[in-house]
């Protein structure tokens, strides 16, 4: 069985393929699907407390940042020709205007946070990879699990170089606005 397995390749979809994908009604419309490495992931439905430390977000953002920066509530981002995923909050570098037609691109970015419960695993691992792979300058994860957030900054490679863990009672900063501090307590529910 085994050797029969090792016949079969995956093959991967494109972004391209994606987007087609979506235009024909392939996916339900109340389906949560990301485009990661090629593959299609379905993504957990999304409890209270994710809604609320994105709504959190999204508000002290518009709040500190509105004219400053694009930002986007549960945007997606392309990060090359096989991955699109769907982060909770982007936070984009420029203004509205003079920002090109399309989705957003990793030299776009200035953050990318992904509000975690049930995506925990997924959101440290693959997504750190591809996200530091893009080159993306700062990942926040905001881990409701463990009541904390990891800062994540400096890609190289697939990974980060500086992981930082801020607690409930500490703050953070934007690496893109110096000086700008939230206190973590505030996106914790």
């Amino acid at each position: 069985m085994s050797e029969m397995a090792s016949e079969y390749k995956r093959r991967p979809i494109t972004v391209a393929e994606y987007h087609r994908l979506g235009e024909i009604g392939f996916f339900a419309p109340e389906e949560r699907v990301e485009l990661l490495d090629g593959e299609l992931i379905l993504m957990p439905p999304i409890g209270w407390d994710h809604t609320y430390s994105c709504a959190a977000l999204t508000q002290a953002f518009v709040l500190r940042f509105a004219g400053r920066a694009i930002l986007m509530p549960t945007g997606a981002v392309t990060l090359d020709d096989y991955s699109e995923p769907q982060p909770d909050f982007l936070v984009l570098k420029g203004s509205l205007d003079r920002h090109p037609r399309r989705l957003p691109v990793p030299g776009d970015v200035a953050l990318v946070v992904e509000v975690s419960n049930t995506s925990l695993r997924m959101d440290r691992n693959r997504k750190s990879k591809a996200y530091a792979r893009a080159g993306i300058p700062e990942y926040w994860i905001v881990d409701l699990v463990n009541d904390l957030i990891e800062v994540r900054r400096d890609p190289r490679a697939d990974t980060y170089e500086s992981i930082r863990v801020a607690r409930r009672g500490e703050s953070l900063e934007l690496e893109a606005f110096p000086g700008e501090a939230f206190e973590v307590d505030a996106f914790l529910r």
